[in-house]
């Protein structure tokens, strides 16, 4: 029923008979098809399903660079301005959430493919923080198809270390997390607002020189 937490996974493998990869592969797909979502700390809880016939952003359909420039355009827009209502509602359990979820950034850092949901889960506490649910039930629906390496390895493309390039996105959400923390709802929106743009020109110069020359 709506509302209702999932078992843990440890319950699922054994009720179910399959490995935790195959779990977490399950979650995912109830995720982005936003039939889920999940609260960092707390659990996996199923949500009213929505009315297929209205609009609807489909995150499977997001696969060329063109489409990942296209949605980082569109999260500048909503992401900018939902960092700058967190850091004037964000309470001690959301900023203590964001720091949990750096710490497992960081200690991914070494592991690109780890670091991937704490990147999207980063954002979506941000949309969480702003006590507004429309921010957070469209950042739980786009799930990891927010997050441009999940389609394309931009760090290889644009001929960056991915160590660099992680330990950049790492400074980036840092930054995001100190001005929400000081409750500086300006300074959230333009380090968000940076973040993102700068995402967006990294994967730019990556499209540019995998191009072939005319």
């Amino acid at each position: 029923m709506p509302g209702d937490r999932l078992p843990p996974e440890a319950d699922m493998m054994l009720q179910q008979g399959v490995s935790r990869t195959v779990v977490r592969e399950a979650i995912s797909r109830l995720q982005a098809a936003g039939l889920v979502e999940t609260r960092h700390g707390v659990g996996t809880f199923i949500l009213e399903r929505r009315n297929e016939a209205g609009f609807r952003i489909d995150p499977s359909a997001i696969l060329t660079i063109r489409d990942l420039l296209h949605m980082l355009e569109f999260r500048i827009s909503i992401e900018s301005d939902a960092a700058a209502l967190a850091a004037m509602r964000a309470r001690e359990e959301d900023l203590q959430a964001m720091r949990r979820i750096l710490r497992a950034f960081e200690d991914a850092v070494e592991n690109p493919a780890v670091t991937i949901q704490p990147d999207y889960e980063f954002h979506l506490q941000v949309a969480s923080a702003t006590g507004n649910h429309y921010f957070r039930e469209i950042m739980s629906h786009l799930h990891t198809a927010i997050i441009p390496r999940t389609r394309i390895n931009t760090a290889e493309l644009g001929r960056v270390q991915q160590l660099e390039y992680l330990n950049r996105v790492n400074s980036e959400h840092q930054d995001i997390y100190d001005a929400i923390a000081r409750h500086d709802p300006e300074a959230a929106r333009a380090a968000m607002r940076l973040h993102l743009t700068n995402s967006r020109e990294r994967l730019r110069r990556a499209h540019d020189s995998a191009s072939p020359e005319v």
